[in-house]
């Protein structure tokens, strides 16, 4: 049977990538430590994701509680299943801007040492093996925010005959710009993979994501976007919006699609591919649009007020422009759009976060 190591296996893209993989014949074994809990507090520990993938999946997925920073762990891990590991899957991270500024140093040592660590022991054990990186959009910094954007009654537009119109492709720079601490440290993480995959020919890809959502996102308050809009509307608590009055946009791709994308690249991997990867044109919204949406769908207004102060290397606008990993993978869509997954996220969770007011 073949093996797939994914890190943060109790996060949202990581339990969706466990559940996947076990479903396709693979021996999943998960690297969690629960730092989620330790950026975000209780609410958001992955523990109780984890507890139901050991209870459910019947054996096929174990999990290791082992931190990505330290190298020799990994390195056993990955020694381990050397002869069977045919696919790693990098979602294990640091994900919040304004938690890295808190911590520099941690953010740094999880997003690019982590990764490293990980590459390392993938040269190491496994060359062949798929190197599947969950990286961020971010990564452009605020490049995005030069783009001219006209200002429209609910949200931020470009114009229609832009280059980047159908949504920003890999020819953006990442240079001369303001990334936010967090950005930088998941850009370096994005290089090493680009580099381990063109320097030692490894099979590797970089996707950098707009919003990931899905109904198994722990809903923080500093991170995790459409999920905790949702919860606050559900639940009544106050939401703070920052910035760009409400307009900023942001494509956000369900997590079953996502994972669906490592499926697709792992039957044809590439050496040091690259994709942008979000909703594209078929999922995005602004957070004004996203509001009333959540409304309608929780029956209940949301409390919310809106800060002047924008988060710094936030995007005013983004979208993915998908068409260049379609051209590579044709069999690949999305099957959620932004009203389904919303829908999803309320029904998925309703019981649990009303439970909790």
């Amino acid at each position: 049977m073949p093996t797939a190591i994914v890190t943060g296996s109790g996060g949202l893209i990581g339990s969706e990538s466990v559940q996947h993989f076990v479903a396709a014949g693979y021996d999943v074994v998960g690297l969690e430590n629960d730092m989620r809990a330790h950026f975000f507090g209780p609410s958001a520990s992955t523990a109780p994701t984890t507890e139901r993938l050991l209870r459910s999946l019947d054996g096929a997925f174990r999990s290791l509680e082992i931190d990505i920073r330290d190298g020799n762990s990994v390195d056993r891990v990955f020694a381990e299943h050397a002869s069977t590991l045919e696919l790693v899957i990098h979602t294990a991270g640091q994900p919040s801007h304004d938690w890295a500024a808190s911590d520099p140093q941690m953010d740094f040592s999880v997003n690019a040492n982590g990764t490293l660590n990980l590459l390392e022991a993938t040269r190491r054990h496994a060359p062949s093996a798929s190197f599947v990186f969950c990286s961020t959009n971010k990564v452009y910094g605020d490049v995005p925010n030069h783009l001219p954007l006209v200002e429209n009654d609910d949200r931020l537009e470009l114009p229609a005959g832009h280059r980047y119109f159908r949504g920003i492709d890999t020819s953006m720079s990442i240079d001369a710009s303001t990334h936010s601490l967090f950005g930088v440290s998941k850009t370096a993480a994005d290089l090493l993979v680009q580099e381990y995959g063109r320097y030692f020919e490894m099979p590797t890809v970089c996707f950098r994501g707009g919003c990931l959502t899905g109904p198994n996102h722990a809903g923080a308050k500093l991170h995790g976007f459409l999920s905790y809009l949702m919860r606050c509307t559900m639940t009544g608590d106050p939401y703070t919006v920052f910035g760009y009055s409400g307009k900023q946009v942001r494509d956000n791709i369900h997590s079953a699609d996502l994972v669906a994308a490592f499926e697709a690249f792992h039957r044809a991997p590439r050496t040091a591919a690259v994709y942008n990867i979000g909703g594209g044109r078929e999922s995005n919204c602004s957070m004004l649009e996203a509001i009333r949406l959540c409304e309608r769908i929780a029956g209940r207004e949301l409390d919310w007020e809106l800060s002047d102060q924008n988060r710094i290397g936030d995007h005013r606008w983004w979208i993915s422009d998908l068409e260049p990993f379609r051209q590579d993978y044709p069999q690949w869509r999305l099957t959620y759009d932004l009203e389904a997954i919303l829908k999803e996220i309320h029904d998925h969770n309703a019981s649990l976060w009303l439970a909790r007011k």
